[in-house]
């Protein structure tokens, strides 16, 4: 007997209606009559008692539905223990960082832990030179990136961080002694382009190629990685506007930051490869949207 019939003999015993017991089951009742049928023929004799007025079990009809109904409760509770296995989250998830992004959701990371204990996560870096690289290849399973992120190969999830740009400079430069720069200034010297994999939307949504009155923004040498940006700037070959979190993680003698009067809003987000989705990587993304439930900090 196909679980499917074992599902409608039940439910028929129970109903004795076969309308109710075919709505019920979101079947006919042709479908409900074919199944009775079979069942009887295979065991040789009426399990229900029909007229037209009424349907009710025959005692062979009884004895069979007190049979089955023990051991379908256990085929039911074991295929919802198995569900609820699948779905609840396990494993390690690896979530790629940029730069000192990470520093800046150590909430989500303490609270997703608390929550999945069970679950382990692994930190990896990632570099300015190739943001989407490590995902593509699967390397990591989601990673923190500046938005926006339009690769038709990668979903967006929760923003987790909103800040400002700041641009970095070396001390003896001129704009080190200003309260505050304008990307206007970039036209009057050089930036740092990264040197592969990303975009030219991506990276121009921290370093410009023309600021607003249209002016070009020097490229200066290709850079792979923050440390190489800082060490650039440092050395006096240009400037660079940063994530404002910089200022905080990457002191150092050899730079100053100062604010961007005008700097847009840089948000980052979780991004992860489409159709990748796993309930581990979705339980990291709900912690974050419960802890970021409309705009990051």
């Amino acid at each position: 007997m196909e679980l499917r019939d074992i599902e409608i003999f039940l439910t028929l015993a129970e109903e004795l209606h076969f309308g109710r017991t075919a709505e019920r089951l979101h079947v006919s009742t042709a479908r409900v009559s074919q199944a009775v049928r079979q069942q009887e023929r295979r065991i040789g004799a009426p399990l229900f008692e029909r007229t037209s007025r009424r349907v009710a079990l025959t005692p062979i009809g009884e004895r069979l539905r007190d049979d089955l109904a023990e051991g379908y409760r256990i085929i039911q509770d074991g295929i919802a223990r198995a569900t609820d296995a699948a779905r609840r989250p396990s494993g390690t998830l690896r979530l790629g960082l940029m730069g000192a992004a990470g520093n800046e959701i150590h909430d989500i990371v303490a609270e997703f832990r608390r929550r999945h204990p069970g679950c382990d996560l692994a930190l990896r870096e990632a570099h300015v030179s190739d943001p989407f690289g490590p995902l593509r290849t699967g390397a990591i399973d989601v990673q923190i990136l500046w938005l926006p992120v339009a690769e038709p190969d990668l979903t967006v999830g929760p923003v987790v961080i909103t800040e400002t740009l700041v641009l970095a400079v070396s001390p003896d430069h001129p704009l080190a002694a200003r309260a505050s720069a304008s990307l206007e200034d970039l036209a009057d010297g050089q930036v740092f382009g990264t040197a592969h994999g990303a975009p030219s939307y991506y990276e121009e949504a921290v370093v410009p190629r023309r600021t607003s009155s249209g002016r070009p923004v020097p490229r200066g040498p290709v850079v792979e990685t923050v440390q190489e940006i800082l060490a650039h700037v440092g050395a006096g070959h240009g400037t660079q506007p940063v994530p404002a979190h910089a200022a905080k993680y990457f002191t150092r003698p050899d730079i100053a930051y100062v604010p961007i009067h005008d700097s847009p809003e840089l948000r980052w987000g979780l991004v992860w490869r489409t159709g990748a989705e796993t309930p581990l990587l979705r339980a990291f993304a709900d912690v974050a949207e419960d802890l970021r439930p409309s705009t990051a900090r």
